[in-house]
């Protein structure tokens, strides 16, 4: 009768075991980078030419307190500062 090989077979299990298991921590470590990562942020929308002279100077103020809380970069507030105007 043959005799089976326990330390053979132990490591075998073993090193099956520990690629399973480094297998896994990579994984969770690359979802926990991805899920670190800061979202892009969405671009604003740009409004309609207002029609009225009111409304141009309301929408002037609304920029300029988008502009002002840092909503709006100092590129968008101009573009948009110029749409507005033309």
């Amino acid at each position: 009768m043959m005799r089976r090989r326990p330390l053979l077979r132990m490591a075998a299990v073993g090193g099956v075991a520990y690629m399973g298991a480094k297998a896994g921590s990579n994984k969770a470590q690359a979802q926990a980078q991805a899920a670190q990562q800061p979202q892009p942020a969405p671009e604003p929308v740009a409004a309609p030419a207002p029609a009225a002279g009111d409304d141009t100077i309301s929408r002037l103020q609304q920029l300029a307190s988008l502009h002002d809380s840092g909503a709006l970069t100092d590129e968008e507030f101009a573009a948009a500062k110029a749409q507005v105007l033309a």
